[in-house]
């Protein structure tokens, strides 16, 4: 068992080999089920944790498992389970120090799902960014230290479908499984790097994103992609089609992706503004296994469209009163600071994103002196001594 927890070099020179052999595990799914979990996690201080949705399969994301790994036992509840009582599952993990890898998209989830707020997190996939790596999924990063293969069609399962498969349930738990050992390989890499304290900054705001839970919708969703280039008929089709494609996902229950791309509601719209007529736009369009059945409401969705004034479209928000477009000076001076953050992060070996992103650049160049509120303090604190924020 211990092997598990051994560097992939150590285990080649050891003669030891590590399969992709899921561990075994509890699947937790009848109401009264949750107390052996329960019982465990009294016993720790720290879960490897991960959740599996359906957003891939349905209109609306719905939470279908949690994986927990808890001292050496692997639990998989089914959250989809009726007449589950899940509140003391929450009250405890929410007292527990967290494993988890990409957590962002799992804490919205379940913030949404039942305002959750974690305690404390170590989240591998920042750890890995942190460290430079080229590769963070969980899969490279199981197949590079344990020699361990994830298989692939378990990311685009139906994770909603029930029963879930023996199959489905082993790849489930090898997503925990290994997170201990990888999370204490990559500590020890960020110890000797210096940046230890970097990750749970990074780690701390992660969670206090994941308090806001996902953006709601508004009435301005359907203006996407390139839709700011619109202004005559084009923005009225967009309109028409995008909220087309919204009731066809509902009605279906399936992603809207699934009903039609964004790339070809932008094709029908753009052909639009450049004055094409009914049957032009329509000429382009093709809905896959769906096109006999739905085709007829897309023509009268473009139709509607084309009839539309857009004046009477909903209204972009309005600027921000206290918003304006930087001067000169200041372009120039976010210039300067993207140079000193593309060479800090050359020399640091890592993403420049990592240290202040593209907005976070331009709010810098607008206002120096909130730097510190802008930015992490580590991010901070690289960029503060340099020559552009620094008059040089």
């Amino acid at each position: 068992m211990i092997s598990r927890f051994l560097p992939s070099r150590l285990r080649r020179f050891l003669g030891v080999t590590v399969t992709s052999r899921p561990p075994s595990h509890q699947l937790l799914d009848q109401p009264g089920s949750l107390e052996p979990l329960l019982d465990a996690l009294d016993r720790v201080k720290e879960v490897s944790l991960d959740t599996e949705a359906d957003n891939m399969y349905h209109y609306r994301t719905r939470l279908c498992l949690m994986q927990f790994l808890v001292g050496e036992d692997v639990f998989l509840v089914d959250l989809l389970t009726p007449n589950f009582k899940f509140e003391p599952l929450w009250k405890t993990l929410g007292k527990k120090h967290l494993i988890m890898h990409g957590s962002d998209f799992d804490l919205r989830l379940l913030h949404d799902f039942c305002r959750f707020q974690p305690h404390s997190l170590f989240d591998t996939m920042l750890a890995a960014q942190l460290l430079g790596r080229s590769r963070i999924g969980l899969a490279a990063l199981l197949e590079q230290h344990f020699g361990v293969a994830l298989d692939k069609n378990g990311q685009k399962a139906n994770w909603s479908k029930r029963p879930i498969t023996p199959k489905l349930l082993d790849y489930a738990a090898l997503d925990v499984w290994h997170l201990p050992a990888l999370r204490d390989i990559l500590s020890k890499e960020l110890e000797k790097l210096g940046r230890t304290d970097w990750l749970q900054q990074q780690c701390r705001a992660q969670m206090e994103s994941g308090f806001e839970g996902f953006a709601p919708a508004t009435e301005n969703d359907w203006r996407i992609g390139r839709s700011e280039r619109l202004r005559g008929p084009g923005l009225g089709v967009l309109h028409a089609v995008w909220h087309w494609r919204e009731a066809q996902a509902q009605r279906l229950d399936t992603p809207p992706f699934k009903v039609c791309g964004n790339a070809l509601l932008l094709k029908i719209t753009e052909t639009a503004e450049a004055g094409a007529g009914e049957s032009e736009i329509l000429a382009q369009v093709h809905l896959g296994k769906r096109h006999d059945r739905i085709f007829p409401s897309l023509a009268a969705a473009v139709r509607a469209g084309l009839a539309c004034d857009p004046k009477t479209l909903p209204r972009r928000p309005g600027r921000d009163p206290n918003h304006v477009s930087l001067t000169q000076s200041e372009i120039e001076l976010q210039e300067r600071i993207r140079t000193d953050r593309d060479r800090i992060a050359k020399g640091l070996g890592f993403e420049a994103t990592l240290i202040a992103n593209r907005s976070q650049l331009a709010q810098i160049a607008r206002a120096p002196e909130k730097l510190e509120e802008i930015l992490l303090p580590w991010q901070a604190n690289l960029l503060k001594h340099e020559p552009s924020l620094r008059g040089g």
